[in-house]
Order: C-alpha cells, then sequence, then structure tokens
C-alpha cells in the first residue's frame, strides 16, 4: 500500500456535495478500503400499478408457446410483443382464495387474497389490498394521494358497481370492510390531478435544466479536484465516472422536455361519455349507452395517460386501473361488437371467437401503458424500470367461471424483477405471487391474504 493512499482515506459512503444541497455518490475505489464482496441486493420496487380485464380470457389462445426465456406470445397476447423483453408471463396459478360468488369472489380474492366475507348485504374481502398495502409502506404521508384508483366505463350491470369493491383499505390495524370505490369521472380527475399545473411550466422547465447542468459542471470541477488526490487505478475510475456525468448532461440538453417531465396529459373531449350511466340507474339488467361505449377507447386511453402522469409527477406511486367491473354489460362497437362482454362469455352461449377479440383488444390497451412508462425518464432509468405493474382478472375460463390457470402478468424491473420469461408453476396459490409481490417492494412477510391458501413466495421471480 503507497504512503499516499495511507494519509489520505474516504469512507464508502462519502457523498460529493456542491452548492444547493446537491449531493451525488461516489465510485466505489481503492482508497475507501476493501471492496465488499457480496453482490448488492436490487432496490425495492418505487412504483405499483394493477390493471384488471374482465371476464378471464380464452385459455388456449392466451397462453405462450415455447420455454421460459425463448417463448412466443399466443394470438391473446400477440400485441404486447414489442414489450416481450419487460413481460413476465405467469402461468399455472389457481385462485384458491377466490369463494363465494361467480365474479365477485374473484374480483375480491384477486388483490386481497381472501374470500367473500362482510355483512349487511355487502360482500367485501376480509383483509387489505395488496395496492394498499404497498401504498401504505411507501406513499403514506409523502405523496399527495397514498393511491389512486381509477375505472373505465364502471357499473354497467345490476349491482351498479357496489359489489365489485378490487381495493380494500388497509385496515390491519383499523375496522374491517372498508372499499375503496373507483374514480370514474375523467373531467373530474384531471382537474383534481392536473388543474393546478403551472401553465407556464416551459420556462420553469427551462430554468430546472439550466441548474441541472450548471451543477453538474460545478460537479465536474469537484470530481477533478479529487482525482489529483488518488493513485492510477482510482483516477481511472474517477474519469469513468466524469464521463458518465457529461453524459448525463448531454442527454438533458438534447432530450425533449416532454421526456420524463411532469406534465398535464393532453385535454380530451368526453362529453360524449356518462360516467354515471350505471351508477344513477334503477335499470336491473345492462345499462344501454351507445354513446358512452363508443367513447371507451379515448377515455381509456385519457386514464391511462393520467395514470402514468400521476406517478411521473410523484402524486402518488400506487395506482389502479379496471377496464370495466366484473358484469362487463357494456358494448363494444369499435370492435363491431353490438352485444356486451357478458353475453359472450355466458348470457349467449360462450363465443370464443369474440372473447378472443376483446381480450386481444385489452392486450393493446395494456401495450400503451407500458410503453408509455418506458417513455418517462425518470433520471437515467424510465419509470418501467422501478415500477411492477399487475394484470390480471376475476377468473380464468368465462364458460365455466374456473379460478384455475389464472390468466396474469408481471411487467417493469422494480425490486429486481426478472422479465422477458415465461414461468410455469403447478396449482400453487395466488396468494403466493401476492406476498412475492409485496416482497418486491421490501416488505419482508412469507405470507399475505387467508393463511391456509398461501405457501410462502413463489420462487424465480428475481435476478
Amino acid at each position: 500500500m503507497s504512503t499516499f493512499r495511507s494519509t489520505f482515506r474516504l469512507n464508502r459512503r462519502a457523498l460529493l456535495r456542491g452548492a444547493g444541497g446537491i449531493a451525488i455518490a461516489l465510485p466505489w475505489l481503492e482508497i475507501m478500503g476493501t471492496e465488499p464482496t457480496a453482490r448488492a441486493q436490487a432496490a425495492p420496487a418505487k412504483r405499483f400499478l394493477a390493471v384488471y380485464t374482465p371476464g378471464g380470457t380464452v385459455m388456449d389462445r392466451w397462453r405462450p408457446t415455447g420455454s421460459e426465456t425463448s417463448f412466443t406470445l399466443s394470438p391473446i397476447l400477440a400485441p404486447l410483443a414489442p414489450v416481450q423483453s419487460r413481460l413476465l408471463v405467469v402461468d399455472g396459478l389457481d385462485m384458491k382464495s377466490g369463494l363465494g360468488e361467480q365474479h365477485q369472489a374473484g374480483i375480491i380474492a384477486w388483490l386481497t387474497g381472501t374470500p367473500q366475507d362482510g355483512a349487511a348485504g355487502r360482500a367485501y374481502g376480509s383483509g387489505p389490498s395488496i395496492d394498499q398495502v404497498i401504498a401504505s409502506r411507501i406513499s403514506g404521508g409523502q405523496k399527495a394521494k397514498a393511491s389512486l384508483e381509477i375505472a373505465v366505463r364502471w357499473a354497467t350491470g345490476k349491482s351498479h358497481g357496489l359489489l365489485s369493491p378490487m381495493n380494500i383499505a388497509n385496515f390491519e390495524n383499523d375496522a374491517p370492510y372498508s372499499p375503496i370505490p373507483p374514480r370514474i369521472d375523467p373531467v373530474e380527475i384531471f382537474t383534481d390531478l392536473f388543474g393546478t399545473l403551472n401553465p407556464g411550466a416551459d420556462d420553469d422547465a427551462a430554468r430546472r435544466l439550466a441548474r441541472k447542468q450548471s451543477i453538474l459542471d460545478f460537479l465536474d470541477r469537484r470530481y477533478s479536484a479529487l482525482s489529483s488526490r488518488l493513485g492510477a487505478a482510482d483516477r481511472q475510475k474517477i474519469d469513468q465516472h466524469l464521463t458518465k456525468i457529461r453524459e448525463i448532461e448531454e442527454s438533458l440538453s438534447k432530450a425533449p422536455t416532454a421526456t420524463g417531465a411532469c406534465q398535464a396529459p393532453a385535454k380530451v373531449d368526453t362529453s360524449d361519455y356518462n360516467p354515471r350511466t350505471g351508477r344513477n340507474s334503477a335499470d336491473n339488467g345492462s345499462i344501454k349507452d351507445t354513446s358512452t361505449d363508443a367513447a371507451i377507447p379515448k377515455v381509456g386511453k385519457l386514464m391511462t395517460d393520467m395514470l402514468v402522469m400521476a406517478l411521473a409527477c410523484d402524486i402518488t406511486a400506487v395506482g389502479t386501473l379496471q377496464w370495466s367491473d366484473t358484469e362487463a354489460k357494456h358494448t363494444f362497437p369499435w370492435l363491431n361488437l353490438s352485444e356486451h362482454h357478458h353475453y359472450y362469455q355466458h348470457d349467449g352461449g360462450f363465443r370464443a371467437a369474440e372473447c378472443e377479440l376483446i381480450c386481444n383488444w385489452y392486450s393493446k390497451q395494456h401495450l400503451y401503458l407500458l410503453q408509455e412508462m418506458e417513455k418517462v425518464d425518470m433520471g437515467g432509468h424510465s419509470l418501467l424500470d422501478e415500477s411492477v405493474v399487475f394484470f390480471g382478472s376475476e377468473i380464468s375460463d368465462p364458460p365455466s367461471h374456473k379460478k384455475t390457470n389464472m390468466p396474469f402478468l408481471l411487467a417493469g424491473g422494480g425490486g429486481g424483477l426478472r422479465t422477458g420469461r415465461w414461468l410455469r408453476y403447478k396449482n400453487l396459490p395466488h396468494n403466493n405471487l401476492l406476498v412475492s409481490i409485496l416482497n418486491l417492494f421490501g416488505d419482508t412477510r412469507t405470507t399475505f391474504g387467508t393463511p391456509e391458501h398461501c405457501t410462502g413466495p413463489l420462487t424465480n421471480l428475481t435476478s
């Protein structure tokens, strides 16, 4: 060891501090002492989304073919091919906790891992949903909204949405049965989330960009001063770190303002969409509103955009999106389908071709969500990189209402989730997946939901 190194040392936790409270971590240097040999554990995921689509799937048109790492997406999942490397297809899990009414018990159990329970005619979950557990862990008191629950064309049937409580408050220390209904009015959601954003934000963004560049330049000089006191190997590492800093600086100047920026989504005229059609009707059958049905694609896109930007703007870190409710009694005129989804599942006999067409369309909406998340720059990585997105339904097989071999997808890179794979399990309870998702967020519990329906976290989800 040289005399130089013995007289000047740095702590492994050393930060280079600059003006305005800016601080950047140093790379590991020989002068800091022995380099840790253990591989660093992946950082916990920072954002969570759950996306619900009703009515299960057509399993033989959903399941991929091939092997774990070399697989071909099925006809239903084919639209997701551009983001296949960001997907984890989770196959072979049974919703053993989905006990109760065929559809309602499924949407209750999907995120809570508990059967139908409740009182006074209300059938809710008997435990919190994982989105609310995650929200209390990473959002509580530090975000404008602990979580954001939204839905498109919700409350379409005779229950008017009252029996579709997908989100259950985290009542581990409070009274039970606290369902959280989704927000359904796109205009109200837009105003609440983005109505106070400064319309002259471009000027503010330019000032922030200039400040970031000047800070990086200042840190560049600090690094240069430090490197003159180091040995050859450490100087090389500092030079490499300087290069990375400079690349970040250049990317800041070249990137369009919209990339990674917190800004309101483009407004959409939704005057032809009545979000309360089902909720305020006394009709005990399907709700007929062809204008609102026809507006579903554009409203769904707006809802998706608002959800993504709510995460990007750090308004919240947890969100859920419901594409309709479990009754799904709306039509699909843009697909030339005049009957409602429930008709093609059961009411008119099982219509596999029509169900496949609907499921394929939902996959296209999932693609849009993931691509929009991938576009958002969170500082050298995308919003998708630090997130976990969970796609699911309340049943697997429409004609039988079975909840075996549930059609689940995960996406993102949060918590070390290793994607680009098709994982096949055999008859394991889906509660195992729920506790595994919690583990991705740093929650160390080994069981979740009804204990008899959870045997522990799944293996092989992470690197």
